[in-house]
């Protein structure tokens, strides 16, 4: 059996395959609210025949979002234009789903890409971050509001409402967001947290906020429900995050239950120098799962189906996520059974698209007319 069409689980949560649909932004939420983009581009991949497919980072509170395009689960409202999607496609699809809860921090209020992707001034309908400590971004944005001991409480009891809301939603999985230079990795890195009280200076204490929130989900989130986090595993800078900080956050993660570590890297600093490349991130899902004994998500430009047979056959990580490749061919799963001898779910509507020469393909199926 192909080991990218073997079964597989994350907590107490079964899996066909270990094909995972990375949390994609698509920067077009109104007011934290989804809306029929979502409805197509969701129900789109839930069809896709992937084990797990992730809704993209979702803002825990309306300034932690990204752009002001973010999906966000802050409100009843927000909860309510989620549902909807999440309905749809349970109704059709057998997918299982998560959900990435984040906060943007210093990194809010940005511009959609396909605008340029830069910091929305507060003059223009933006608005001013929060963060460990007063440090820009880079250098020509302003900096931005530090956290007291009244803001970390609101955060994290912002994620913990949160969660509640996907819970009720029926999420199979709750990811954290601690990557790519959001609040929690802000908090993570020396390079953007400058505190000098318990939550700044030395490893143990930059890592207090964010095992903090996880504490806090890992206390409401039941059994059935996977938990894991994010994290990128090196700021590709000197002097910041790395990867031996992580193995300690993993093992620390792990003490208190976290069930999966997705594994990323970097941006937190514009100064960062990422050789971007074919696997150039599995190294760290590999060292991670070797050294902390965690499942690991690998991500970052895998995009042929024996490439990522290869990552699993030889223990580099436990699964395998796609991200712009899914978006460039949503059958993806479909053609990697096809070429590697796996078996993958298809919707009926679509049994009779099933070549001639792959006759179970998609399992058992039927399809006869008049």
């Amino acid at each position: 059996m192909s080991h990218l069409f073997s079964p597989t689980t994350l907590g107490n949560v079964s899996l066909p395959n270990r094909i995972v649909i990375a949390p994609m932004c698509e920067y077009s939420a109104e007011e934290g609210c989804a809306t029929d983009w979502h409805m197509i581009h969701l129900g789109n991949l839930a069809l896709s025949g992937a084990g797990l497919l992730f809704v993209e980072a979702t803002a825990v509170e309306a300034d932690g979002r990204i752009s002001p395009g973010d999906l966000g689960l802050w409100s009843d409202e927000t909860e309510a234009a989620l549902g909807r999607v999440v309905a749809a496609v349970r109704r059709y699809s057998p997918i299982k789903l998560g959900i990435q809860l984040g906060h943007a921090g210093r990194k809010a209020s940005s511009d959609a890409p396909w605008n340029g992707g830069q910091l929305v001034p507060e003059s223009a309908g933006g608005w001013l971050g929060w963060a460990p400590s007063a440090v820009p971004h880079n250098d020509q944005e302003p900096a931005p509001r530090a956290l007291d001991a009244a803001g970390l409480a609101r955060v994290r009891d912002a994620y913990v409402a949160s969660a509640k809301r996907a819970l009720r939603l029926g999420f199979d999985a709750i990811e954290v967001h601690a990557a790519h230079g959001y609040l929690l990795h802000q908090f993570l890195s020396p390079l953007s947290n400058r505190r000098d009280d318990a939550y700044g200076g030395s490893l143990e204490n930059r890592m207090r906020f964010p095992l903090e929130v996880f504490e806090a989900l890992r206390e409401v989130t039941p059994s059935s429900v996977a938990l894991g986090v994010r994290v990128s595993a090196t700021d590709w800078v000197e002097g910041g995050w790395d990867l031996e900080q992580t193995l300690a956050f993993a093992q620390a993660l792990k003490a208190r239950g976290c069930e999966f570590i997705d594994v990323s890297s970097g941006g937190v600093s514009p100064q960062q120098k990422i050789p971007v490349g074919p696997n150039y991130q599995v190294p760290f899902a590999e060292e991670i799962k070797r050294r902390i004994g965690m499942p690991t998500i690998t991500v970052g430009l895998i995009t042929e189906a024996q490439q990522a047979e290869d990552i699993l056959s030889q223990g580099k990580a436990d699964m395998v996520a796609l991200a712009r490749g899914m978006l460039y061919n949503p059958r993806w799963p479909w053609h990697a059974a096809a070429q590697l001898g796996g078996q993958v779910d298809a919707p009926r509507q679509y049994w009779r698209s099933q070549p001639r020469e792959l006759k179970s393909l998609f399992g058992e199926t039927r399809f006869g007319q008049r």
